[in-house]
């Protein structure tokens, strides 16, 4: 028994790092607003939901985010934000996938769980995390929504922010995301399994 947790904890501190590691990689994606960065820091969460189950794949997103904190230019709010939405992400898909770890399920698992993300991504952004932005950093509501603006004219407020920005950018997020761990994860899941 004090073995197993020993090896869980040091795949979660492994995966962890790897997470922490991979939100320097991020990059800007044409046509979305300029705040909303592309990263794949939520991969190794979503392979420990799948491989550990979806309890590690949140602790991976806390843990990442704790240590991310430590250097954030945001006030913790982009690390919250990051948590809960990534979080959102690889529990839905790490509970689905653990009833019935099948590659048709996984699939059926990371369908699902991209949309519940982007719908959740979007809410939580309209109602929380703009506002914080806002309210926390003194951004003018304005000026993010120009951010938007400025790659797409259809974005005139923050109702089109979230649907022409948010939620087609976390969609792409979670498409790309859930590729790559169908491309990947029975290589790896061999190795968290040893």
């Amino acid at each position: 028994m004090e073995k197993t947790k020993t090896h869980i904890i040091v795949k979660v501190g492994f995966l962890s790092a790897l997470a922490f590691i991979l939100m320097y990689l991020e990059f800007q994606v044409p046509l979305f607003p300029g705040f909303l960065k592309l990263d794949f820091s939520d991969l190794p969460a979503l392979i420990g939901a799948f491989a550990l189950g979806p309890v590690y794949g949140v602790m991976i997103e806390l843990v990442k985010n704790l240590v991310h904190s430590t250097v954030t230019q945001s006030a913790g709010i982009g690390e919250i934000a990051n948590f809960t939405v990534g979080s959102i992400f690889v529990y839905t898909a790490g509970i689905i996938y653990n009833r019935n770890k099948t590659r048709k399920n996984a699939l059926f698992a990371m369908i699902i769980s991209v949309f519940v993300m982007a719908f959740s991504a979007s809410l939580l952004n309209y109602y929380v995390f703009l506002p914080l932005y806002q309210k926390v950093m003194g951004w003018p509501m304005d000026a993010i929504v120009g951010m938007g603006r400025s790659v797409n004219g259809s974005i005139v407020d923050v109702k089109t922010l979230v649907a022409y920005g948010i939620f087609p950018f976390n969609i792409l997020k979670g498409v790309m995301l859930a590729t790559v761990t169908l491309l990947i994860y029975k290589k790896v899941s061999l190795l968290l399994k040893q």
